[in-house]
């Protein structure tokens, strides 16, 4: 009988891998799975997307030949449950067996135990020798990520904290409180279980993401344009912050997602379901915030499955979408109002160049940002930049790229 996490893990990473499928998306396609075993299968196929070229290159040797993808990943199961799961020897490698005979290659059943009994005999050891950071990351991806990449692809190793926002005054029990205003959770905290969620006092955020909204800094009663504005926890910010606000979103599912949200929390905003682009407002704002569209290269320890779905070419798409939301947020602002421009995207294609080449086009300029909470986030230019290496010993923070920009 086949192991319900193991069978679930198998068929997560095939859904990523052979059919390019986001892992939450394939969490959700699962068949009936309890749910603890669902978890489990989520934490262990998350292991092998985070370690894919480490766990090659722990295999390898003790392989003759390539082995036809299905039993690749058969054996990464194996290998990452041992090396990064602290599961048992004899279980890691019982258990990739039975997993092997469950999915039609029991003729293969032979070679994944004496593969993996090779390498739980070899240890962990297996691992000293080995540049994981280098091996785990696409060589387009180290290469665009710069002096940073090293401590960025350190960071992707492990999974992200749980970061929550609150309403004004409410302090979380049990969390730490970070010095830019949320509060930090250890990863794998229950959403149900933190305090002050289920009366709507907070929301899930993580910190770096708290921030756009935050350098915003909208007076109350002053109108905000938040556009792109689902899933809502930037909207959720302003209003909680005194903004009138108008959230734009073109995803009727995404829109209704914010709606709940906003009611949970009881704040109040102007929902428009439209397209960002081609949406005209009444009045112009004299504050907006456009969070765009992106690679969301800057959240990958929370989707790992990002480094083996995105490519090179997918920038170059979003770019041309976020200069289309740049050139119609430009045309809603008033005169003398701001823009704060932010993606949570690590590849400068879709920050610093984006916002100088808006300046170029569009008659803007850069107003720099500080943000004494986290100096080393401030580029020479006065943008924000973070990533995962960042707070370090603190869990880090996902990748963002802000900038504001106002009228020549």
């Amino acid at each position: 009988m086949a192991d319900p996490t193991r069978d679930s893990a198998f068929s997560l990473l095939q859904a990523v891998l052979a059919k390019g499928k986001p892992l939450d998306a394939a969490l959700d396609a699962l068949p009936r799975v309890e749910a603890r075993d669902k978890a489990a299968a989520h934490r262990l196929a998350a292991s092998v997307l985070r370690h894919t070229g480490t766990l090659d290159a722990v295999l390898e040797p003790y392989l003759r030949r390539d082995p036809p993808p299905e039993l690749r990943n058969i054996l990464r199961i194996g290998a990452a449950g041992f090396l990064f799961l602290e599961t048992p020897p004899h279980a890691a490698v019982g258990t990739a067996v039975q997993l092997a005979r469950s999915k039609k290659l029991a003729p293969f059943a032979g070679l994944v135990n004496a593969v993996l009994r090779k390498l739980v005999t070899a240890g962990p050891e297996a691992l000293e020798e080995l540049d994981m950071p280098r091996l785990d990351t696409p060589a387009w991806a180290w290469t665009s990520w710069g002096a940073q990449a090293r401590a960025i692809a350190t960071a992707h190793a492990h999974e992200a904290p749980l970061d929550i926002s609150t309403l004004p005054g409410f302090a979380p029990e049990g969390g730490e409180p970070l010095p830019t205003g949320s509060w930090r959770f250890p990863a794998g905290t229950p959403v149900a279980e933190i305090p002050g969620f289920a009366e709507g006092k907070a929301w899930v955020q993580d910190a770096a993401a708290a921030l756009p909204a935050k350098l915003l800094a909208p007076q109350p009663g002053e109108r905000a344009l938040d556009l792109c504005a689902a899933p809502g926890g930037k909207t959720c910010q302003l209003a909680a912050m005194g903004a009138t606000v108008t959230a734009v979103e073109r995803d009727a599912s995404r829109m209704a997602t914010l709606s709940g949200n906003l009611e949970r929390l009881n704040l109040r905003a102007e929902l428009i379901t439209a397209d960002g682009t081609s949406w005209k407002p009444a009045e112009k704002f004299s504050a907006i915030l456009l969070d765009a569209p992106c690679s969301a290269t800057g959240t990958i320890r929370r989707h790992p499955e990002l480094l083996h779905l995105r490519k090179p070419r997918d920038i170059e798409a979003m770019t041309a979408q976020q200069d289309a939301l740049l050139d119609a947020a430009a045309a809603m602002l008033a005169p003398g109002g701001r823009l704060i421009y932010a993606v949570c995207s690590l590849q400068p294609q879709e920050g610093a160049a984006r916002v100088d080449a808006a300046c170029a086009r569009l008659g803007l300029k850069r107003d720099p940002l500080t943000l004494p909470e986290l100096p080393e986030a401030v580029t020479e230019q006065g943008d924000i930049r973070t990533h995962p290496g960042l707070w370090a010993e603190r869990g880090g923070m996902d990748g963002f790229f802000i900038a504001r920009l106002v009228r020549a």
